[in-house]
């Protein structure tokens, strides 16, 4: 049985066909149909977007196998949107181009609880990308030991018993800093070996997949093309995954797709595409933009789409995240409210935190949360709190409107606009 998807976001080309006349229904002939397909972008409607008036690239024997990928994963897992099912489709193929690249995507699959799909969305990775390596109980001695020139793709299963409490955190300590030095070319472990303990160096790059509950370290989940898993509905429903049934049919796909990539390989390591992203967003999604260029048909607008709009995600995630950027949101939509004063006591500020009834801070710690806590937050964006004078004309202990302005601006830009200019007063 074929497995039910939400409806994409951006939805996919469509093929054209001819209609059949219907006596009596102006418009059904096949050379209305065309008619209406073939405008010139001028007549484009004014409501839509530019690039949608953009015709896909013809499309490749490459297109062709990322169509087939695509409902063979889809069969067995139901991923989180069709912008979710894209990125995983141009993940597993990028896989098969890993010397090209600059930079190693991780692949962080989460979700909130079990039987999210998790393990079997590995499952099939397992079968379709270049060279699986699972790290069922491996140290990362000897997975280092295991990365070439043509280095393995890493898959982590049940990582939250890895990264899940500080403790477990701590153990693997080492394991996280392989993985975060892999994302990124030429980055090194240094390690003595054989009797003499003579130092050598361990290559750290390669393409990883992680699953577990909860979100990985922030280390991790930076470097990830990012799928929230989520548990099926009522009425969905997968194929079941057996090996002996299902692999060998993988593994042919697997093979066909490595032999139209693999000779592209220098074309693909010097092409540098527009992204719609930046920073370390664009670094840890261009291979599999450059993958979809390579395929053309749909897939370049479907892998930029995709792209966008997870980052987009993720990066609104982060703000509702108590220990990253959430605490400055926050505390921006108080000033807000506060008509932009110049500064307010931490009394007032903490007062107006735990008033939010869709925030954390009334129930952070026993009594909610402490300017200790407060200052603790702040202070990794380098903002301490000061005497400040009130529009009363009193001074007490507080913060300044003005040291958030940039943290703002760099954390929460899209929560309210941050002017360039001074703070008003409303004293």
């Amino acid at each position: 049985m074929q497995p039910t998807t939400p409806e994409p976001y951006s939805a996919p080309g469509k093929a054209v066909w001819p209609t059949v006349a219907v006596p009596g229904r102006p418009g059904s002939a096949p050379e209305a149909a065309l008619a209406a397909d073939e405008r010139a972008p001028d007549t484009v409607p004014a409501d839509q977007p530019v690039e949608e008036a953009v015709p896909d690239p013809e499309p490749t024997y490459g297109s062709e196998l990322l169509n087939e990928l695509r409902s063979q994963i889809a069969q067995f897992v139901i991923l989180p949107s069709q912008q979710a099912l894209d990125a995983v489709t141009l993940w597993v193929a990028a896989t098969h181009l890993q010397p090209a690249w600059q930079h190693a995507p991780r692949l962080a699959v989460v979700g909130p609880a079990k039987r999210c799909g998790k393990s079997r969305l590995l499952d099939v990775l397992t079968e379709t990308v270049h060279e699986p390596m699972l790290t069922i109980n491996t140290t990362p001695a000897a997975i280092f030991r295991s990365i070439t020139d043509e280095p393995p793709t890493l898959l982590v299963d049940e990582a939250d018993t890895i990264f899940g409490t500080p403790k477990q955190a701590e153990k693997n300590e080492e394991m996280r800093g392989l993985l975060n030095a892999g994302h990124q070319r030429n980055r090194y472990v240094t390690r003595v070996v054989g009797n003499d303990h003579t130092p050598h160096r361990f290559a750290t790059f390669a393409m990883a997949a992680l699953a577990g509950i909860g979100d990985l370290p922030d280390t991790i989940m930076d470097r990830s093309v990012v799928i929230r898993m989520r548990r099926r509905a009522e009425g969905e429903s997968v194929k079941p995954f057996r090996s002996r049934r299902d692999t060998p049919a993988l593994h042919d796909l697997r093979d066909r797709i490595a032999a139209w990539i693999r000779p592209l390989l220098d074309e693909a390591a010097d092409l540098e595409p527009a992204m719609p992203v930046e920073d370390r967003a664009a670094d840890t999604w261009e291979p599999l933009v450059i993958v979809a260029d390579l395929a053309a048909g749909p897939w370049p607008r479907l892998a930029r789409a995709a792209c966008a709009q997870m980052v987009a995600a993720e990066a609104a995630a982060e703000e509702d995240h108590p220990s990253s950027a959430r605490i400055l949101a926050d505390i921006r939509r108080v000033f807000v409210a506060q008509r932009e004063v110049d500064s307010l006591s931490t009394d007032e500020l903490l007062h107006h935190l735990r008033q939010d009834l869709e925030g954390p801070w009334a129930e952070w710690g026993r009594n909610g949360l402490s300017p200790r806590e407060l200052g603790s937050l702040l202070r990794d964006f380098d903002i301490r709190p000061g005497n400040v004078r009130l529009a009363d004309g009193t001074q007490r202990k507080g913060y300044t409107r003005n040291k958030f302005l940039d943290a703002w601006r760099r954390y929460c830009p899209t929560v309210h606009p941050v002017g360039t200019g001074p703070a008003r007063s409303e004293g």
